[in-house]
C-alpha cells in the first residue's frame, strides 16, 4: 500500500532552507566633483627699500654689521660737509670778485658818465659866455667830456643785461647824446653871429640834459648802486649751514672715537685721527677765512663804497651848481621861479640849492675820511667851495646892478672868478676820489684773497677725510675676520 509522504518537517528539526538574499538597496548617488583648490595668492614682492632695512637690521644686531653702518654714516656726512662749504664759498668768492671787477667799477662808471654828462653841460655854458673869445681849453673841455660819456656808456652796455632796466637806460642815453649835441653846436653857430636865439638853444640843450639825460644817468647810476649792494649782501653772510655740518662732523667722529675706546681700550685709531684733523683743518679754515673776507669787505664798504658815493655826489652837486652860475648870466633873468611870495632868477635858486648840497656831502665826506690822503682834499674843497660863494654873491650883486660885463669877468674871467673855485673843488674832490678808490680796492682785494683756494681746499680735505673715516673702520672690521 501505497503512502503518500508526509511533507511536515519531523519534530525536533528544522528543515534546511535557501540561505536569505539580504535586502538590496538603490546605489547611493555619486557625489558632485570637488574643483581643484585654488592657489593662494603669490606673496607681494618686497621693495628694494624694505629689503635693504631689514638687511641693516639684521647687521646692526652684530658688531661689524654696525661698524658697517658707522663708516657709511661717517663718509657721507664728511663729504656732505665738505660739499656744502665748497657751494658756500664758492658763491661769497664769486660775489666779492664781483664787488671787486664788475658792480664796482661798473658804479663808478655810471657816476663817471652822470659827472661828464654834468662837466659837458658846464663847459658848454662858460664856452657860451665866453662867445669869440672861447678858449681852446674850455672846447677841449666839453670835447673831452663828451667822449668820455660816449665811451663810458659803451662799457656799461657790454656789461649790462640784455633787456634790463639799465641796457633801457644806456640806449636811452645814447639816443639823447646826439641830440644835446646838435642844440650846443646850433646855439654856439648863432651866438657867434650875434644872433640873441643862441640863448635859447643853450637854454633848450640844458632842459634836455637837466630833465631827460642827467635824471636817466642817475637812474643808471641808482640800478648799478643796488647791484653793487646785492653783490655785498652774497659776499658777507656766514655760512650757518656748512659751520653746523663741521661742528655735527666733529661731534660725530668724538662719539665714535670714544665708542672704539671703550670697545677696544685703544686711546687711536689712525684712520678716524685722520678724518678728526681734516674736519677740524676744514672747519678753522672756514671760520677764519669768513671772517677775514667779512672783514674786509665790511671795511671796504664803510671806508670805501660809503666815502665815494658821497664824494661823486658832492662832485655832481658842484659841477650843477657851476652850470646854473653860468646860466644865470646866459638867460639874464629870463626863467624866474617863485617860492612862497618870492619870485627868483630860476638858475641862481637851483645854484643855491645844488651849493647846500654840496655843503653837506663835504660834511658828510670829512666825517667818513679815516686818514690824511682822504680828509685834506676834502677840507681844501671846503675852503674852495666857502670863497666860491662869496665871489658869487659879489658877482651877483653886480649883475643885478646892471653891471653885466664885470659880472661875467667874475664868473669866467682869468683871475678872481668863480671858476678858478669851482675847479679847485673839483680837483680836490677828484683827488679825493682816487684816493678813496684806492682804499676801496685794497680792502676788497684782500676780502676776495681770504677766500682763495678755500672751496677747493674744503672739498679735496673732505674728500680725505672720508677716506680717513673708511679705514679707520675697516681697521676695526679686519679684527672680526
Amino acid at each position: 500500500m501505497t503512502h503518500t509522504p508526509n511533507s511536515a518537517a519531523p519534530p525536533g528539526k528544522a528543515a534546511p532552507g535557501l540561505p536569505a538574499v539580504p535586502a538590496q538597496y538603490a546605489p547611493l548617488p555619486t557625489p558632485p566633483a570637488t574643483p581643484a583648490p585654488v592657489p593662494a595668492p603669490p606673496a607681494a614682492r618686497r621693495t628694494a627699500f624694505a629689503e635693504g632695512v631689514d638687511r641693516l637690521r639684521r647687521a646692526a644686531t652684530t658688531e661689524p654689521g654696525r661698524l658697517r653702518i658707522i663708516g657709511a654714516a661717517l663718509a657721507a656726512l664728511v663729504l656732505a660737509f665738505g660739499a656744502v662749504t665748497a657751494w658756500q664759498m664758492t658763491d661769497r668768492a664769486t660775489a666779492a670778485d664781483d664787488v671787486l671787477t664788475s658792480s664796482q667799477p661798473l658804479t663808478s662808471d655810471a657816476a663817471d658818465i652822470y659827472r661828464s654828462l654834468a662837466d659837458a653841460n658846464t663847459a658848454a655854458s662858460s664856452g657860451f659866455l665866453a662867445g669869440g673869445q672861447e678858449t681852446a681849453a674850455s672846447r677841449d673841455r666839453y670835447e673831452k667830456d663828451i667822449r668820455t660819456a660816449a665811451a663810458k656808456l659803451v662799457n656799461a652796455a657790454a656789461n649790462s643785461d640784455p633787456g634790463s632796466s639799465a641796457a633801457e637806460t644806456i640806449t636811452e642815453l645814447n639816443r639823447l647824446l646826439p641830440e644835446y649835441k646838435g642844440l650846443v653846436e646850433r646855439a654856439r653857430t648863432y651866438n657867434r653871429q650875434g644872433f640873441p636865439v643862441g640863448g635859447a638853444y643853450l637854454r633848450y640843450a640844458n632842459e634836455k640834459m637837466q630833465q631827460e639825460m642827467l635824471p636817466a644817468a642817475e637812474d643808471l647810476y641808482t640800478t648799478e648802486n643796488q647791484r653793487l649792494r646785492a653783490d655785498y649782501a652774497d659776499a658777507t653772510p656766514y655760512p650757518w649751514p656748512s659751520t653746523a655740518l663741521g661742528i655735527a662732523v666733529l661731534a660725530v667722529l668724538a662719539w665714535v672715537q670714544r665708542r672704539t675706546y671703550l670697545r677696544t681700550h685703544r686711546v687711536l685709531n689712525h684712520g678716524l685721527v685722520a678724518a678728526t684733523t681734516t674736519a677740524a683743518v676744514v672747519l678753522l679754515w672756514l671760520t677764519a677765512g669768513h671772517a677775514l673776507a667779512r672783514s674786509n669787505l665790511n671795511d671796504s664798504y664803510d671806508h670805501g663804497v660809503r666815502s665815494l658815493n658821497v664824494l661823486h655826489d658832492a662832485r655832481i652837486a658842484s659841477l650843477k651848481a657851476r652850470g646854473n652860475e653860468n646860466l644865470t648870466l646866459v638867460a639874464r633873468g629870463a626863467e624866474t621861479t617863485k617860492v612862497g611870495e618870492e619870485t627868483y632868477d630860476a638858475y641862481d635858486y637851483d645854484f643855491g640849492r645844488d651849493m647846500d648840497v654840496l655843503a653837506k656831502g663835504l660834511a658828510r665826506a670829512e666825517r667818513l675820511a679815516d686818514d690824511d690822503g682822504g680828509a685834506k682834499p676834502v677840507t681844501a674843497a671846503v675852503s674852495n667851495m666857502t670863497e666860491w660863494k662869496k665871489r658869487h654873491a659879489a658877482a651877483r650883486e653886480h649883475d643885478e646892478n646892471g653891471n653885466y660885463q664885470q659880472a661875467l669877468d667874475m664868473v669866467i674871467g682869468a683871475e678872481g672868478a668863480t671858476g678858478e673855485c669851482f675847479d679847485s673843488v673839483d680837483r680836490n674832490l677828484a683827488t679825493a676820489l682816487a684816493h678813496e678808490e684806492t682804499e676801496f680796492k685794497q680792502a676788497a682785494g684782500d676780502g676776495r684773497d681770504a677766500l682763495t683756494g678755500l672751496p677747493l681746499g674744503a672739498a679735496v680735505l673732505a674728500v680725505l677725510g672720508a677716506a680717513g673715516a673708511v679705514l679707520g673702520i675697516g681697521r676695526r672690521l679686519s679684527e672680526y675676520r
